[in-house]
Parts: structure tokens; C-alpha cells; sequence
């Protein structure tokens, strides 16, 4: 009997996996740094490369693009050629693509560096993934695996900002790109023996059409809300994201008619997949749609430097760190209805601490309610990737892997466009009622398009119309601040209630096991 039982209990990674888990993390950390370092380097590529406001733009934002759009395609191709052979190639290709970056002669040149780099980028997270689900069969053990791989995005976003601006500081802005060289180096060289190869062994050929159906959907729709966070709602956005939508139509009914899909179709039809895919969505929208406030108020209204906000930004990044790596001590041993719920609950409470902030005096309440929100929510991001990926069987792992980021993608931008246009909203109401009658409709345009422009407006006006327009645009921030953190609160309390009362009868250890029940979706 005890031999029977000890046949069932799966392997127990040894130190061979765990070190390949910190190597998978390190690529992990460097694919969300590069996301957000760029936008330091902004001020000094300009000067150097002297780019136009449009390939600007797309200097800051193709990598995104092109990570967003490519993810699901290469969580299916891991799944056929292999994914420590694709994360291998994506590796290679993203340092090498680094250097060309870094030493980009026109905007041009760094543009297309940034775009394929992005594609390359793309292999990283459902590579990793998918890898820590084959690596890690024992179920504890994989929950904490996923903690830390989930705990490096986090850190990836706290250390990114704080050392490229050390970078920058002493070196010139393409050497932000260079800090992809030796972590992806270490990747090459130790992941051939620290990381496993899997692949489908009956998989068929990458459907072409699929994947560029794939790309174009999922490009059109979050190019048409980069273009309402940026602009507003326009006759150009309505039409890209409603060709999105069409062409993700496309590409479903495409899927239901293949032999072998891009992605399994029938995912769609287990009730926790799809919720728990959902919550992962609404819960990304509500965190960067916050955070986006969050880190020009500490900027421009409370007028700390950048590397001073970013140390203020580090105990959130920790809080999530810590209840990432911990969560799974807990998450099994609780019904997903209640954690998840829970969960959510403490978060809508920490955005609704962000609705008493002042211009004046917000610091301990941004630290405090950014540290209760981002502990709240890592246990929602552990269990949520546990149960999406948990459903797909073995061999399909990348592609629900590539779902699940492609999900976070889209809540991220979501987040960007509809709470940062509220938020736009009523800042340019507020700011408009105290613009000077005399000021030129150039320099009202700049002070109500941003707050660093309206910032920018007041130092060159002076006097007592530069100070009660700067007073009047801090408070117009913080009022679009604490309505977007409300509105948050109210969505976070809803999908907590959602989500207990579809996940009721889903039982306690459920993504412990690594497969949903199909017949839970009843």
C-alpha cells in the first residue's frame, strides 16, 4: 500500500530546477524592465536621434505592441518545436537585437530594433511559464515556483526605473538596452542544463493564417486603445479596435475547423478558465490604471525626482514580492471562491484609502494603500495563472500560458485607456476653469493636455497666474486620481463577487492538482 502511494506522489524538483527557476526569473524581470526603462531614456535619445512625435510614439510603444501581439503564437510554437529550444532562440535574439538598439544611428533604426525585439520578447513569459509547469510536478512546489516567477514581474517594474536611471546618469541612453547582455548570456549558458525540453509530440504544423490573424486582432485592438488614452476617443481608435474585434471573430471560428488550432477552443468552455481568466483581466485593468496615477502624483504633484519616486514605489514592489512568494503557504488550502474574494476585497479597500489623498499631503497614503492592494492581489495573480494554465492538458501549456499574458496585455492597456481617459477628463475640467483668460490657446492646449505640461505653462507665466495654475492643475490631478481609485474600488468589490460566486464550487486545491475538472464548467 505505502509503495502505491509513494508511486502516485509526483517527483520533487531538486536543486537543478530551482536554479533553473531563478534563471527563468532573472528573463522574467530583464522582459518587463525593458517595458518600462525606455521612458527615462526619452529626454536624451531625443536630443541625440532627434526623432518626430509620431515615431517617438512608436519608439516607446512597438515593443509593447509587438509583445502583445505575438505571445499567443509563440506559446503555441514552445508547445511544437519546443520550449526550451524557443526560449533559447528568443534569448539569443534578444541580445543580439539589444546591441543594435543601443547603438542605434536614427529612429528608424531604432524602431525596428525595438520591434524585434518584442517579437523576440514574446517567447519569454508563455516559455517560462509553460517550462515551470514540466519542471515542477510536485503541486506545492510548483505554487511557489509560479510565486516567484509572478514576484519577478513585480521586481522587473521596481528595479527597472530605479537603475536605469543610475545608468543614465553616468552613461549615455542606448546603455539602458545593454543590461539585457549578461542576463541573457546566463540564460544561454546555463539553461541547456538546468532547464528540460518539452514539446507536443503530436503536434502538427504552425497554422500561418492563424497566427497572423492572431497578430492582427489582438495589434488593431490595443493600437485603437493607445490611441484613446493618448487622444481621446476617435473615429481612428473606433475603427482599429472594432477590425480587432472582427478579425478575432475570424480567428475563433478559424480555430473550431482546424485539426490542430492555434489555441484549444474548448478552454473556453471550463467555467473556471474562463473566470479565472476574466479576474485576471479586471484585476491588471484596476492595478495599472491606478499605478499610472499613482507615479506622476508622486512626480508632479508632490514634485518628488524621479529616482525619489521610484524608492517610494519600492515598498509596493516588495508587498507584492512577499505575497507572491507566500501566498502559497495558504492558496490550496482555501476554496478559490474565498481567496480569490477575499482577496479582492482587501484590494477595493486599499484603492478606496487612495480616494482620501490631498495635493499636498498623499505620500503615507499612497505607501500604505500600495502596499495593502499589492498585497491583496498577489494571491489573486498566483491562483489565477495556476487555474488557467492548470486547465489545458500537458502539451497545450504554452498555448494557455500565451492566453493567459495575452489576457494581462489587454487588461493592462484597458486599464491605460478607459481609467486614463477619466481621469484626462477631469483634470481638463478642472484645469480649464483656472486657465488666465489671456493665455494663448497654444499654452492652454499644453497645460490641459498633461499635468507636466501645465507644470511646464506655470513656470513660464510666474507669478500669481503661474502658482494658481499650478495649484488648480495638482488639484484637478488628484480629484481624476481619486475618481479613477474609487471606480477601481467599486470594480475590484464587484469581480470579488463574481468570481466567489462562479468559483463556489470549484474545491479547495483544485489548480493544486494541475487540471481543472471539465465537469465543473456545468
Amino acid at each position: 500500500m505505502t509503495a502505491e502511494i509513494n508511486e502516485k506522489r509526483p517527483t520533487l524538483a531538486g536543486r537543478r530546477e530551482w536554479i533553473g527557476l531563478a534563471v527563468l526569473s532573472l528573463a522574467c524581470l530583464l522582459y518587463v524592465m525593458d517595458l518600462t526603462v525606455l521612458h527615462l531614456a526619452v529626454p536624451s535619445l531625443s536630443a541625440d536621434l532627434r526623432p518626430s512625435s509620431a515615431q517617438l510614439l512608436w519608439i516607446i510603444d512597438v515593443y509593447g505592441f509587438l509583445v502583445a501581439g505575438s505571445l499567443i503564437t509563440m506559446g503555441t510554437l514552445g508547445d511544437r518545436i519546443g520550449r526550451r529550444r524557443l526560449l533559447m532562440i528568443g534569448a539569443a535574439c534578444f541580445g543580439a537585437v539589444s546591441v543594435a538598439a543601443a547603438f542605434s544611428t536614427s529612429a528608424g533604426m531604432l524602431i525596428a530594433s525595438r520591434a524585434v525585439m518584442g517579437i523576440a520578447g514574446a517567447t519569454l513569459a508563455p516559455s517560462t511559464l509553460s517550462l515551470i509547469f514540466n519542471m515542477f510536478p510536485d503541486p506545492r512546489q510548483r505554487s511557489i515556483a509560479i510565486g516567484w516567477w509572478i514576484a519577478s514581474f513585480s521586481a522587473g517594474s521596481a528595479v527597472g526605473p530605479v537603475l536605469g536611471g543610475l545608468l543614465l546618469e553616468h552613461y549615455w541612453w542606448g546603455s539602458v538596452f545593454l543590461l539585457a547582455l549578461p542576463v541573457m548570456a546566463l540564460l544561454l549558458v546555463l539553461g541547456p542544463k538546468v532547464l528540460p525540453e518539452y514539446r507536443d509530440p503530436a503536434a502538427g504544423r504552425l497554422d500561418i493564417l492563424s497566427a497572423a490573424l492572431s497578430l492582427i486582432s489582438i495589434l488593431a485592438v490595443i493600437f485603437g486603445l493607445k490611441e484613446i488614452a493618448q487622444d481621446g476617443v476617435s473615429p481612428l481608435a473606433i475603427v482599429a479596435i472594432l477590425a480587432g474585434l472582427v478579425v478575432g471573430y475570424v480567428f475563433v471560428q478559424r480555430q473550431r475547423h482546424l485539426a490542430d488550432p492555434l489555441i484549444d477552443v474548448r478552454l473556453f468552455q471550463i467555467r473556471s478558465f474562463n473566470v479565472s481568466l476574466g479576474t485576471n483581466v479586471v484585476t491588471i485593468f484596476v492595478m495599472v490604471g491606478y499605478f499610472l496615477f499613482v507615479a506622476q502624483y508622486l512626480q508632479l504633484v508632490l514634485n518628488l525626482s524621479p529616482l525619489e519616486a521610484g524608492l517610494w514605489s519600492l515598498p509596493s514592489a516588495a508587498g507584492f514580492i512577499i505575497g507572491s512568494t507566500q501566498s502559497s503557504r495558504f492558496v490550496h488550502r482555501i476554496r478559490p471562491a474565498l481567496v480569490i474574494g477575499v482577496s479582492l476585497v482587501i484590494a477595493a479597500i486599499g484603492l478606496g484609502m487612495l480616494t482620501l489623498i490631498v495635493p499636498s499631503k498623499g505620500l503615507s497614503i499612497i505607501v500604505a494603500s500600495s502596499v495593502v492592494i499589492s498585497l491583496a492581489l498577489s494571491p489573486v495573480f498566483n491562483l489565477t495563472t495556476e487555474l488557467i494554465v492548470g486547465s489545458a492538458p500537458p502539451e497545450r501549456a504554452g498555448a494557455a500560458s500565451g492566453i493567459s499574458e495575452t489576457g494581462a496585455e489587454l487588461g493592462g492597456s484597458l486599464g491605460i485607456a478607459l481609467l486614463g481617459s477619466i481621469g484626462i477628463a477631469v483634470y481638463r475640467t478642472g484645469v480649464s476653469r483656472a486657465l488666465p483668460a489671456d493665455v494663448e490657446p497654444e499654452v492652454a492646449g499644453a497645460a490641459l493636455d498633461t499635468l507636466g505640461g501645465a507644470v511646464e505653462i506655470a513656470g513660464q507665466l510666474g507669478g500669481q497666474s503661474g502658482e494658481a495654475l499650478l495649484e488648480a492643475a495638482r488639484r484637478a490631478f488628484t480629484d481624476g486620481l481619486r475618481l479613477t481609485a474609487a471606480i477601481s474600488a467599486v470594480l475590484a468589490f464587484g469581480v470579488a463577487i463574481i468570481s466567489a460566486v462562479l468559483l463556489r464550487r470549484v474545491p479547495a486545491g483544485a489548480a493544486e492538482q494541475g487540471r481543472v475538472v471539465e465537469e465543473l464548467a456545468s
